[in-house]
């Protein structure tokens, strides 16, 4: 009897994350804001701005679009995986919805991180007269960390799971 208070309590407790990711819808909220600042940043200034500045600008903006798109994925993914499943009958749906595991979501970060890492890198490199060649070191080092740490994640996964998903 005792057991199975214990068991039914911490599988009710796993409600306690569903405001985290209520919270991560308000982090995409502060994201459309500063994206729109951007994007009015980029109207305003479209004809007075070097070519330069305005690739910079787009860059960033693209960096706000997949930060949102991961919270997006964690956001949904995790909610399913580790909450409820999102009933969609009746209303548009997400192709992914449902289909996306603990691991697989892993990689999903994972990849976003280096494709978000990539466009950072890709906009140091636009700034690169004014960035010390050291700092320029660090940004390529910590870019390549977060590719290899992609990679590994990938083997790992492959090597674990593989089996399990086809059956």
């Amino acid at each position: 009897m005792l057991e199975r208070f214990i068991e039914k309590l911490l599988f009710s407790s796993r409600w306690l994350l569903a405001p985290l990711y209520l919270g991560l819808s308000l982090a995409l909220i502060a994201l459309g804001m500063k994206f729109f600042q951007e994007a009015w940043h980029v109207l305003s200034h479209a004809l007075t701005s070097s070519e330069a500045d305005l690739v910079l600008t787009v860059l960033a903006m693209i960096d706000i679009v997949l930060v949102g798109s991961l919270i997006v994925m964690v956001m949904f993914s995790g909610y399913e995986n580790f909450v409820s499943r999102i009933e969609t009958s009746g209303t548009d749906t997400l192709g992914w919805l449902g289909k996306l595991d603990a691991g697989t979501l892993k990689l999903k970060v994972a990849a976003s991180i280096v494709a978000i890492s990539s466009i950072h890198l890709l906009r140091v490199f636009m700034d690169a007269m004014q960035i010390p060649n050291d700092k320029i070191m660090w940004y390529v080092i910590l870019h390549l960390t977060f590719v290899a740490s992609a990679v590994l994640l990938g083997v790992l996964d492959r090597m674990s799971f593989a089996a399990h998903r086809q059956h």
